[in-house]
């Protein structure tokens, strides 16, 4: 299971997301590092453990004000080793190709920003090497989307996370049962889990539940994962090796 810090970009700096009501993000405050300043944020989390994989969360692009382009490509360019995949609020195939030239990680697909469907059948059958990847984001029990795309299967990426929105910040524990559910719907995909994780047997747990991997942030930057933590989960399981 692969383990997978996030960033959440918002008005040019790193912040605290607390579940899903982006009106009340903050400018992070990290135990790991001072400030909110991207790069130093990622480099205190690489000082932490090695991970190979960062996800960015771009909030003003999903949320249509604006982005934070120039952020993401220092971040590209700082460490490019590091894999990064991006949710920037793509929606349609003219913003996909936009983004793919710029050639900064693997695009996010949320759905949330509600993808058109020629987006989905395009993306559904690709083969490249920046694969794309789903998110299915939930708040609460309410999944933030069009509803046909829930319910067609076929029309998801080999790799899916499970969103929810509502425990993202909160410390309130992964959400097993949606990620079972989801995983019900088609076993064949990779599932991620995203929101809640408080420590190691948040992991664990989610490890039985089958998860490829689970994207955190709280419980990095409050050091409730310790690097030896960290790297004992690594060697078990591989955590850092390619999905």
């Amino acid at each position: 299971m692969k383990i997978i810090p996030v960033l959440d970009l918002m008005h040019g700096q790193v912040v605290r997301a607390d579940r899903g009501e982006r009106h009340a993000y903050r400018p992070i405050e990290s135990q790991l590092c001072k400030g909110s300043n991207a790069l130093e944020i990622a480099s205190a989390l690489l000082q932490l453990h090695p991970f190979t994989t960062l996800y960015i969360a771009d909030i003003d692009a999903i949320e249509g004000n604006g982005n934070n382009l120039a952020i993401i490509e220092n971040l590209c360019a700082r460490f490019p080793a590091l894999e990064l995949w991006v949710d920037a609020g793509i929606a349609d195939l003219a913003a996909l190709a936009a983004w793919q030239k710029r050639k900064l990680g693997h695009a996010v697909i949320g759905s949330e920003s509600r993808p058109d469907m020629k987006l989905l059948r395009r993306l559904g059958q690709d083969g490249e090497a920046l694969y794309p990847l789903l998110s299915l984001d939930f708040k609460g029990s309410r999944f933030r989307g069009d509803e046909q795309l829930l319910n067609r299967t076929e029309l998801w990426f080999e790799h899916v996370i499970a969103m929810t929105l509502s425990r993202v910040g909160s410390g309130a524990g992964p959400d097993l049962a949606l990620l079972r559910s989801i995983q019900r719907r088609a076993p064949q995909k990779k599932f991620y889990a995203a929101g809640g994780v408080r420590d190691a047997r948040d992991l664990e747990s989610l490890r039985q539940a089958g998860a490829r991997g689970v994207l955190l942030a709280r419980a990095l930057h409050e050091r409730r994962l310790t690097p030896g933590e960290l790297a004992a989960w690594a060697a078990v399981t591989g955590a850092t090796g390619a999905p």
